[in-house]
């Protein structure tokens, strides 16, 4: 059979992502697409998956992708004639323990915002739906009727049926040899195939149809006869997607890029039928840490382990249908936890063992998006949800790399929040085996782990240590949450100043209140050494850069922009400053955790970037005694205006100061090469000790940037908003071109009555980001909780907390334009219904003299 010698795209991997991709791909129009797989169809890691789908997911992409997925499968059987194994039976979350039943309830308050068909049913109601279980325990359950499971091989036929007819090349006993990379741009596949009687490359053959469904050996053969005949040949393509399973690590090692899957064995079991109807819903036990649903009449129960192993091999999947050997000792707890659950499993026998690997990420979240080398791509590190999110995946995956962004906010599975610290196969070990170990763990919010810790560390980090410091870790930094020799030091479980109720003052020190006040009423100093800092030089840079950030840069050297990188579509892809250091020289800071983002959108366009984060610290001091302080260390001018940067001395160290503030108070960045980094912090801490000045952390910073209503990308704006829908229409340029621009005005033109371009930018949409100020203060949001407008579903909480200067518990959520200050809505927090109003930002100094004005 002739061998195609060049591809649009190759997709790497004939699991159910890869044939997802494949799928979407070719649905949204392109040809010419090959996938290949090694062995036969699903015998990575797909065929012997569990197949539970759940759609309740922790952020609201992941639940997104899971819903599209579940609407997938009846456009799939219309379209091959194939039944893709759905079974739509429901499915119970079980809360056995108080802080189960809390974390049940912010589950279900998350699921109205998603518009997902849910509801809190009690104990009792649980055991009228499945008689199986004893439920005396269980206190209440979460009742999702859009919940299943799926056969994964009839799956993964049913996309790989569909994406043949639409064209897309499918090739098994294809092996992926090399992956030719010129210029740091994919140039094609080094491939052999096999060619065996009996067997046809290029189709879903009968064979292999024949093998998925009847489940051949480890090892099997399609066909017959003499062993394989290889054929080496080569593959022109410069779009590749690794969707490898377990395997793309190593594949992506053949382009020189880190995809950090680590291989983790999981385990379940299969009992001999007795009498369980195939109507029976699935059922998640968190606080058993097991799982089971019906199987053939019996059970399949699986569950995750507190102490997992990795699977150590060079050539992960190298063999079809890789199995270990059971493990039954580990195994004991789920097992035992299951028969407290289901008590007829103590009558009945196991009688299938599957212990199979699974891919495993770092945080537990997926790994999508493109790698450091452009045009090969990466879909793995499912976590075993490969299944539930298999059309999501392929329909966002198909979306970026056709069109450049998805259409969800896809960063928390985006390959690029990891930075070069991903390499570490050690450190990628502890941070999966963690992850894996917790996976039924309830997570508060603001709670830290401590696997593969400490990393990245500022150089003032021995000074924050020895002051008490309570560490966070972001992108591998160690930064901090607050000093704890700022606490006023109340009695456990005493309600002090500002403390909230419930989940929001599990992890909280009375320091945070504190440092607040102290940065309010004299200065804090901050370290944010671990925000990202990207240059970008040459004479091309200025051009590059006003065509990519919405806000106008062409001002003179010194100045400092606040601006957006948008997408297509006009969706917020960075949150940023812009600093003009000289005429072909710019410095752009934005968040810890998404420098390489940044970075790669950045080149993705043509720019060359440097990321000089290592290079620099940065020491924040804010707060109206912060001329004082400042001024006692300096002999330079400090007076130069808000938004300007300058070059000063802070005793002996050279400092570029930037006069900008996150917080709403007077002061500066004050940015030094590293080597300077913990003489400038003691010179800083020495002078403004006798000021009152406090050394602070970041939930001080989060508590007062909501008190001014200064946005976080990736909770407040993400790419599926606008500018102008965040409320900061106020930072895109209405005199220059630049990308997203036409499809804001686009959008504009498309509403009927829409006013025209004003001081605020263009207008682009129904919905405004509004503050909102709970009537109980007591009650504080963390994100994520439904708002109702007139006792309807209107939105979700993007970001929340309490403001120590102005007291008061804030929310921000985007609602209708129309909605003003003084509206009411309500607020769901874990449960109960919070009244709330809302307000016109900012809360605090609203005229912002506290900023602009120098202290007097």
């Amino acid at each position: 059979m002739e061998l195609p010698d060049s591809a649009r795209a190759v997709v790497i991997g004939g699991g159910v992502a890869g044939c997802s991709v494949a799928y979407h791909l070719a649905r949204l129009g392109w040809t010419e697409i090959v996938l290949v797989e090694q062995h036969e169809l699903t015998e990575g890691t797909t065929w012997h998956s569990a197949g539970f789908v759940g759609q309740l997911r922790s952020t609201v992409t992941q639940t997104k992708m899971i819903m599209y997925s579940a609407g997938l499968y009846p456009e799939l059987a219309e379209l091959t004639g194939m039944d893709p194994g759905w079974h739509g039976v429901g499915g119970l979350r079980l809360a056995t323990t108080r802080e189960r039943v809390e974390e049940s309830l912010r589950l279900a308050g998350a699921g109205e915002t998603y518009g997902l068909d849910l509801s809190v049913v009690s104990g009792a109601e649980a055991g009228e739906m499945l008689p199986l279980l004893d439920v005396r325990d269980v206190r209440a359950a979460l009742w999702l009727p859009g919940d299943g499971w799926l056969d994964p091989a009839l799956l993964a036929r049913a996309l790989a049926a569909g994406a043949e007819k639409l064209g897309v090349r499918i090739l098994t006993g294809t092996r992926v040899t090399g992956i030719e990379v010129v210029g740091g741009e994919v140039s094609g596949v080094r491939l052999a195939s096999r060619a065996e009687p009996g067997a046809v490359l290029g189709t879903v053959s009968a064979a292999t149809a024949t093998a998925m469904e009847a489940g051949a050996g480890v090892g099997a053969e399609v066909g017959a006869g003499a062993g394989p005949v290889w054929e080496e040949w080569s593959l022109r393509a410069d779009t590749v997607v690794i969707a490898a399973g377990a395997a793309s690590g190593r594949v992506g090692r053949l382009a020189g890029v880190d995809i950090p899957i680590v291989p983790i064995k999981h385990q379940y079991v299969v009992t001999e039928p007795f009498g369980v109807s195939s109507a029976a819903p699935t059922v998640r036990d968190p606080d058993n840490i097991v799982y089971f649903r019906e199987e053939g009449g019996g059970i399949l129960v699986g569950g995750y382990i507190r102490t997992p192993e990795v699977w150590d091999t060079e050539r992960p999947l190298a063999e079809p249908r890789t199995l270990f050997s059971p493990d039954m000792p580990k195994f004991q707890e789920s097992w035992e936890s299951a028969g407290r659950r289901v008590p007829a499993l103590g009558r009945t026998s196991i009688v299938k063992v599957v212990h199979g690997p699974e891919a495993f990420t770092p945080d537990g979240e997926f790994l999508l998006g493109e790698t450091t080398v452009r045009g090969v791509w990466a879909a793995a590190g499912f976590c075993v949800h490969g299944l539930a999110a298999a059309g999501g995946v392929g329909k966002v995956m198909a979306e970026w790399i056709v069109d450049g962004s998805p259409e969800y906010d896809v960063f928390g599975m985006d390959l690029r929040r990891f930075g070069a610290h991903a390499r570490s196969a050690r450190w990628a070990r502890a941070k999966a085996l963690d992850s894996y170990s917790k996976y039924y763990d309830i997570v508060y919010p603001g709670e830290e782990r401590t696997a593969a810790r400490p990393l990245r560390r500022s150089p003032a980090w021995v000074r924050h240590a020895e002051l008490g410091a309570v560490f966070g870790e972001k992108a591998g930094w160690e930064r901090v949450n607050w000093f704890e020799s700022n606490a006023t030091h109340a009695e456990p479980g005493q309600a002090g100043p500002g403390r909230p109720v419930g989940w929001a003052g599990r992890v909280w020190s009375s320091a945070i209140r504190e440092e607040c006040l102290a940065t309010r009423d004299a200065a804090g100093l901050f370290d944010q050494t671990s925000f990202s800092k990207l240059e970008v030089s040459g004479p091309q840079a200025l051009a590059g850069l006003q065509w990519l950030c919405a806000g106008q840069l062409d001002r003179p050297p010194g100045s400092i922009v606040y601006t957006q990188l948008l997408n297509g579509r006009g969706g917020i892809e960075a949150d940023l400053t812009v600093t003009r250091l000289s005429e072909d020289r710019f410095r752009l800071v934005t968040g810890t955790a998404f420098g390489v983002h940044d970075a790669a959108w950045l080149r993705g366009h043509g720019l060359d970037v440097r990321d000089v984060t290592s290079a620099n610290a940065c020491y924040c001091l804010w707060g109206p005694r912060a001329l004082d302080i400042l001024g006692s260390l300096s002999d330079d001018d400090l007076t130069f205006g808000y938004m300007k940067a300058r070059e000063i001395t802070v005793g002996n160290v050279p400092v570029l100061a930037q006069r900008v503030t996150f917080v709403g108070e007077f002061g500066w960045e004050l940015y030094c090469p590293s080597e300077y980094g913990l003489t400038l912090w003691d010179a800083l801490v020495e002078a403004g000790t006798p000021y009152g000045m406090r050394p602070a952390g970041y939930r001080a910073i989060d508590s007062m940037r909501l008190e001014k209503g200064y946005r976080v990308w990736g909770l407040d704006i993400t790419p599926e908003t606008t500018p102008v829908e965040a409320g900061l229409g106020f930072a895109v340029a209405g005199d220059k071109d630049f990308l997203g621009r036409s499809a804001l005005e686009s959008a504009r033109s498309s509403r009927p009555g829409s006013p025209g371009q004003g001081d605020e930018g263009v207008d682009a949409s129904a919905t405004r980001l509004r503050c909102l100020v709970l009537d109980d203060p007591g009650q504080v949001c963390l994100g994520g909780e439904p708002v109702r407008l007139g006792g309807a579903p209107a939105s979700r909480v993007t970001s929340g907390g309490y403001g120590h200067r102005v007291d008061l518990s804030i929310a921000y959520a985007y609602l209708p334009e129309e909605t003003a200050p003084g509206d009411r809505v309500e607020v769901g927090v874990t449960g109960t219904w919070v009244g709330a109003a809302v307000a016109a930002e900012p809360l605090y100094d609203p005229a912002a003299e506290r900023v602009r004005r120098l202290p007097g």
